[in-house]
């Protein structure tokens, strides 16, 4: 059983104000946030495009800020045990990436809104997509 809960995060312009391959500055209070949540006893996943030597600079920079990961690019190990497979998608609670977008926030507009999405069913009703 899991107990715990589990933040996926993006690297760049999410943990990392920058544009690939570049290094740029920290989000701090988001890095505040992922240190505090992980020192509760949760679990914390760099998901990230990134491979190779950028994979291994944005880690480094990590590193240097003390942000310490329970996979990378991975799922965790018993979440893997418990499905019986590893599936491609990263297994979590939250997603936490700045190209992320609910279905309630599309504009009306927007051709792949989700025709009769309830918007008070997401955020605050404690189903579907959850705020942090």
């Amino acid at each position: 059983m899991i107990d715990y809960k589990i933040i996926a995060v993006d690297f760049d312009g999410t943990l990392c104000f920058s544009s690939w391959p570049d290094l740029g500055e920290p989000n701090e209070p988001l890095i505040a946030y992922l240190k505090e949540w992980r020192n509760k006893g949760n679990k914390l996943i760099l998901w990230t495009c990134r491979a190779g030597e950028p994979l291994r600079d944005a880690l480094r920079w990590c590193s240097d800020r003390q942000i310490e990961f329970d996979a990378v690019n991975d799922n965790l190990p018993e979440v893997v045990a418990l499905y019986g497979n590893n599936s491609r998608k990263i297994t979590c609670d939250y997603y936490i990436d700045d190209r992320a977008v609910l279905p309630a926030l599309l504009p009306s507009e927007a051709p792949c809104r989700i025709s009769g999405f309830d918007e008070s069913s997401s955020l605050h009703s404690g189903t579907g997509a959850h705020a942090l």
